[in-house]
């Protein structure tokens, strides 16, 4: 059980974008969603989310395929946390983060489901560690206190499935590492799109690796984040040595060395002269 993508394609007039995609993801596990830009990243989490429709091939959560549920149905089970979402009037913590009770109400502008909702949305700023803000205006919060919110809100739906795309996006190393930590810490499966590789061999247990649409390899951090795959992937050189506390791979960049040698000097018999004009044309 979990999440299991199969055969997915999708393109925009005319122009592919995924092909042929297929992947597993375990029940509580992270995963990492990794490839450069244009990559199909985002694509790929909106597949998963049911808000994209497949040109081919299907996503099933649990067994069941999204594309047969009803919207409401899959939105209380994903929760999808999108780049550079806000809410478009300035609302409070509490009133942004009970903005993910929206599926659990009972009709169209009506009440919310059995549940408190309040309670909820508090336990939800509990679980990213943000109660203390909660009576706070939104435009008052920094990118990583508005990064925990989005995150307490798509936690107040209740969801099975959490989709992250790019949450360390414009976060300090402070705050990249706080947040993702707490994400670990939710115990919901969960799937990142990230750009940060190390970040990526840090916090997720599997690793999907994107390129020109197709899914190139897939595997734990260690098994996907090899030298060879990322120089084919990303066009760099780099070395990889164990992190010296948490033991997960660390890499190391460097820029692929494409410059032109130098000719080769041509060296004539040995002189005692020293003048480096001597002998030129």
């Amino acid at each position: 059980m979990g999440v299991t993508i199969s055969d997915l394609s999708f393109s925009i007039d005319g122009t592919s974008i995924l092909s042929e995609v297929s992947a597993s993801v375990e029940t509580g596990t992270v995963t990492g969603l990794l490839g450069p830009n244009g990559a199909g990243k985002s694509t790929l989490l909106r597949l998963v989310a049911g808000i994209e429709k497949a040109d081919a091939g299907q996503v099933a959560l649990d067994g069941v395929a999204i594309g047969s549920l009803p919207r409401r149905e899959v939105a209380r089970r994903v929760a999808l946390l999108e780049q550079n979402t806000s809410p478009s009037v300035d609302l409070s913590v509490a009133e942004v983060v009970l903005l993910g009770r929206i599926p659990h109400r009972t009709r169209l502008l009506g009440g919310f489901g059995g549940d408190d909702d309040r309670q909820v949305a508090m336990d939800a700023l509990a679980a990213v560690g943000a109660s203390d803000i909660a009576e706070r205006l939104w435009h008052t919060l920094s990118g990583g206190q508005q990064q925990r919110v989005q995150i307490a809100r798509a936690l107040a739906q209740r969801p099975g499935l959490l989709l992250l795309d790019e949450p360390t996006n414009h976060l300090d190393v402070s705050a990249q590492l706080s947040l993702l930590g707490q994400v670990r810490g939710l115990g919901l499966t969960a799937i990142m799109a990230l750009h940060d590789l190390n970040l990526a061999a840090a916090y997720c247990d599997r690793i999907l690796l994107l390129h020109g649409g197709r899914l190139v390899a897939a595997g734990t951090p260690r098994e996907v984040l090899r030298p060879e795959i990322i120089a084919d992937v990303y066009g760099v050189d780099c070395f990889i040595m164990d992190h010296p506390r948490g033991g997960h791979p660390v890499i190391v960049f460097s820029a692929l060395d494409t410059a032109p040698q130098p000719a080769a000097v041509v060296v004539g018999p040995a002189s005692t002269s020293t003048d480096p004009t001597r002998g030129t044309p």
